[in-house]
């Protein structure tokens, strides 16, 4: 009875002093201390939350994003178009910065921190055409067969199946990519 009312008091400081996140922390480690490992809760970050995540801790523009296992990939353009970083973003949205340095070629990405469709509006776009999870995007301006710049949305459907679609860096109209063969979630070619 006692311990249960100190938890509870502590878990009160926390959300008093470090907000909803620490809590969550504290929570999770006292968890850890009192439940098998099977049972303790954990925070899955999606794409979205991956990238918010990363932005938060290197300002600028998501250039891409992939996950591997339980870790977000992203790799972000500061606003100069000059720096960049390689982050990791961890299933609880802990930021590791793998490396950072200087581009002195900030014309290469100049349509990148220019796209009006940013990484998150076209997770976004890609996701309300074809809905599931999103396990990768991809910034593509390398004017393959004449194509403009756009974002490569790799998106896994409820049935396990995954597919790439294009998204307009201009106007977010989302397409199947010529990369997946016309193979979409739904069946239907939709170029």
């Amino acid at each position: 009875m006692k311990r249960n009312l100190y938890v509870s008091a502590a878990a009160a400081v926390v959300l008093m002093a470090g907000g909803p996140v620490a809590a969550a922390s504290a929570a999770t480690a006292d968890s850890a201390r009192t439940a098998p490992a099977s049972a303790v809760a954990r925070v899955d970050v999606d794409a979205g939350g991956a990238a918010a995540a990363a932005l938060k801790h290197f300002p600028g523009v998501v250039e891409s994003l992939d996950q591997d296992g339980a870790i977000w990939h992203v790799n972000v353009i500061g606003k100069d178009g000059v720096t960049n970083a390689e982050l990791e973003v961890s299933a609880t949205g802990a930021v590791t910065e793998r490396n950072k340095d200087r581009d002195d070629n900030a014309a290469e990405n100049a349509r990148l921190v220019g796209a009006k469709i940013t990484a998150a509006a076209a997770m976004k776009a890609a996701l309300a055409a074809h809905p599931g999870t999103v396990v990768s995007v991809d910034w593509d301006d390398d004017n393959d067969n004449g194509s403009a710049p756009h974002w490569n949305v790799e998106v896994k459907a409820a049935d396990g199946k995954t597919s790439n679609y294009d998204v307009s860096s201009t106007d977010g109209k989302v397409t199947v990519s010529s990369d997946d063969g016309g193979n979409d979630s739904d069946g239907n070619d939709d170029n």
